[in-house]
């Protein structure tokens, strides 16, 4: 996924906000910037993901629902190794 149909500021954009709403859900507390990476890094790891499975999106729709998935499937996966180390 290379932003697929949507800038590099527009990627930026939405995936703060795909890891802001996945933030909420997933009742996560981080910051902005970190919403931002979540939701960016988020939307590749779903691209990839559902990739294998034979699901795409496209646009920034597609973006920001890959990014919703991918960040909630990280602040899981953060979750799950922060438990292990205590």
């Amino acid at each position: 996924m290379a932003f697929d149909g949507v800038g590099w500021l527009a990627a930026v954009i939405i995936g703060g906000l795909a890891g802001w709403l996945a933030a909420i859900m997933m009742k996560s507390n981080t910051g902005i910037l970190m919403n931002i990476i979540l939701g960016v890094v988020g939307a590749i790891v779903a691209s990839l993901l559902l990739g294998l499975l034979g699901i795409g999106f496209g646009g920034w729709l597609g973006y920001l629902i890959a990014g919703f998935i991918g960040a909630c499937i990280l602040i899981a996966i953060g979750r799950a190794f922060s438990s292990r180390r205590v």
